[in-house]
């Protein structure tokens, strides 16, 4: 066989090597857009909370999603002008 010619699984290992890099990167960018217009990344914090603390429970993203708004744009409170 010449060093050109390619086994079928290779093409396939190769592909499915390509295929992960492009959707760790996509991702990557699509956490970054989020993060900056200010979209909470809730995969991350269900990762975070399990792994550190384990002995507490994790929100629902409904109630993850209320309280990073809270914490960003004070809750109850109007910051007009």
């Amino acid at each position: 066989m010449s060093p050109q010619t390619k086994l079928p699984s290779q093409d396939t290992e190769a592909a499915a090597g390509w295929r992960a890099r492009l959707h760790a990167a996509w991702r990557k960018a699509e956490q970054t857009a989020n993060l900056a217009i200010g979209v909470p990344d809730y995969e991350t914090y269900v990762r975070h909370q399990r792994t550190q603390h384990p002995d507490q429970p994790v929100m629902s993203y409904p109630v993850f999603f209320r309280s990073r708004q809270d914490a960003r744009y004070g809750k109850g409170t109007s910051r007009c002008c």
